[in-house]
């Protein structure tokens, strides 16, 4: 029986605005004496993902900073601009203006809060996840909120995921990660223990294993839980 529900927080709650786009990397660029061709912005991200390891070690700005950085360069970005607009954008990051939440979102948690659920979030991120939840007027609907700068580790690592089940008080068998990456979010659930369902907005879900359910929107979670 599932007592506790945790979330990721970016491209399964929220998703990015026009600063985290193309264009957005292209002005950051430009603030910076930089170049940087927007149109290239779709392929650089997936030439940069390999950047952002999934063995889930200590938190490290640095990582993130060398993922956006190697963004820019796949958009034509070069020289010592480039660094300095990789730790901008880096900045931002945490700024939740620049982030929009999906539109079943607030329905969807205070529905799951009414029923009894425990809801946590675990998110690999510097962001305050208490100005989250009061910048997108969801305050009391989590029980546990754990970043990993804060807690130290990265998904997959499975302290965040064990400190998560520890403060919600819950058995790994009792709880259900929901995101959207499965080398971070369900593969680092599942070896722990807990059940796993992947977030995939886009249809495509490669990689899921074969008995992780997969939604396209949170409104289909009540359903596999």
């Amino acid at each position: 029986m599932i007592k506790a529900i945790f979330f990721d927080v970016v491209f399964t709650l929220i998703h990015p605005g026009p600063t985290f786009q193309g264009h957005g990397y292209a002005d950051a660029c430009a603030r910076h004496g930089v170049t940087a061709d927007a149109a290239r912005f779709d392929a650089a991200v997936a030439a940069a993902s390999s950047t952002l390891h999934a063995e889930g070690g200590p938190y490290d700005p640095e990582v993130f900073i060398e993922y956006t950085r190697r963004i820019i360069e796949g958009m034509g970005g070069a020289g010592p601009g480039a660094d300095a607009a990789a730790r901008d954008l880096y900045d931002q990051w945490s700024a939740c203006h620049h982030f929009t939440l999906y539109e079943e979102v607030p329905d969807v948690l205070r529905a799951l809060h009414a029923d009894g659920f425990t809801i946590g979030l675990i998110s690999n991120t510097q962001r305050s996840l208490k100005t989250f939840e009061e910048h997108f007027a969801l305050d009391g609907l989590f029980h546990v909120a754990i970043s990993s700068s804060d807690h130290g580790f990265m998904k997959p690592h499975p302290s965040i995921f064990e400190e998560g089940l520890r403060r919600a008080g819950v058995a790994a068998g009792e709880a259900v990660m929901v995101g959207d990456s499965v080398p971070h979010d369900i593969a680092g659930a599942l070896r722990i223990g807990m059940r796993g369902i992947l977030v995939a907005r886009s249809g495509l879900s490669a990689g899921a294993p074969p008995d992780v359910p997969v939604i396209e929107s949170l409104r289909e979670l009540r359903s596999h839980l």
